[in-house]
């Protein structure tokens, strides 16, 4: 049995914004008991094409509702054409939570994995490009699902959250899960320091470069200062080179408070240089859950073509669409990365590699045989 009600109309969600929402508010029954959730499905969205599906978690006291207007992904669907779905979790001492591998009694891994398999049958999706982010206790869940359901969640995110002591030591993916991390040094509620109960950021950080096989020396640099009355400022730090591509980001807000950065709403010190939203699903898009399973050709309802194919010398990439092109090797190692359609790939040893396309809403995976 399922309840459903469909909220259709316009939000205001500043004086500044107004845009149409399609939300669904359903249910499933998951343990014995019902569970609820909402679906943001953009304007674009015709059921004809599979697209992606993020999930957003909220935080403990928190709810589906608050947490989707505060992290406020619903433009960035809206221009990218992928699905959100904002589960509700259950009630610890009266409040909303997961279980992130430290409560009572439910069992929120199996919420999600037949969530997944519900939202399958019911909107058409990619099952390789389903994604987990979370603010603070759904941050910790995303770490979770990174840990225990990385067979449907192909990377994770996680704002202001952390993982377990516990889970640190038992966690162990089958295969590499690409991760990011946005977190305030000032953040009150989840130490970026850590606690008696989560690891330092730093500690989780260093577990997912190392799981994933990463660069250990990431590449730096400041996100330009933009807005100079939010009181903090951020660093970006990024640690490529991966198996199959993997990698590990990490967001570190300078004097950022338990905060989603770039939300329209200010609780607390909010970085407002870049929005983390966006940065999350820009992260997203370049990872397919069967890229992690050998080199499989991934494909779209767009026209791709990469020539000559076998090649010796030069390939041609033919879709005006593409804005950067990354060639990797069997083992994942990124060989090349640019942004011309007229690639040198003359230095490259004979054997097999795969190409990955990125726009802005799409990445395509080819094979290349290089002769």
């Amino acid at each position: 049995m399922k309840i459903k009600t469909l909220l259709t109309g316009l939000f205001i969600q500043t004086s500044l914004f107004l845009f149409s929402q399609t939300t669904v508010v359903d249910s499933i029954v998951s343990g014995g008991i019902y569970r609820s959730y909402r679906v943001y499905i953009p304007a674009a969205y015709t059921g004809s094409t599979a697209r992606p599906l993020v999930f957003d978690l909220h935080g403990y006291t928190s709810n589906a509702s608050s947490e989707q207007f505060y992290s406020n992904f619903m433009p960035i669907a809206d221009t990218a054409n992928f699905l959100v779905v904002y589960p509700q979790g259950t009630n610890l001492n009266g409040q909303p939570y997961w279980n992130a591998g430290f409560g009572p009694g439910v069992n929120d891994i199996q919420f999600i994995s037949e969530l997944i398999d519900t939202l399958k049958n019911t909107y058409t999706i990619d099952p390789n490009s389903i994604y987990s982010c979370g603010m603070s206790n759904g941050g910790f869940m995303s770490q979770t699902l990174a840990c225990e359901l990385n067979n449907k969640i192909a990377a994770i995110a996680s704002v202001t959250g952390s993982m377990t002591t516990l889970q640190y030591s038992t966690c162990n993916p089958a295969r590499p899960v690409p991760m990011m991390q946005v977190s305030g040094n000032a953040d009150g509620t989840v130490p970026y320091a850590g606690s008696s109960t989560a690891i330092h950021i730093d500690t989780l950080v260093r577990y997912w470069v190392l799981k994933n096989n990463c660069n250990l020396t990431p590449q730096f640099n400041n996100v330009p200062n933009t807005n100079m009355l939010d009181g903090c400022t951020a660093e970006h730090y990024v640690y490529s080179g991966g198996i199959a591509g993997a990698s590990c980001e990490l967001y570190k807000i300078i004097g950022g408070g338990h905060t989603w950065p770039g939300s329209p709403y200010t609780i607390g010190t909010t970085n407002q240089d870049f929005s983390a939203s966006l940065k999350i699903w820009l992260f997203f898009r370049k990872y397919k859950l069967n890229q992690f399973v050998g080199i499989q050709e991934v494909k779209n309802n767009e026209n791709y073509t990469i020539y000559p194919n076998p090649c010796t010398n030069t390939l041609t990439v033919d879709n005006k669409a593409v804005i950067s092109i990354t060639i990797k090797d069997l083992t994942g190692k990124v060989v090349i990365e640019t942004s011309t359609k007229q690639i040198d790939v003359s230095a490259l040893a004979k054997g097999i590699y795969s190409v990955e396309l990125y726009t802005y809403n799409y990445m395509t995976i080819k094979k290349l045989v290089k002769l």
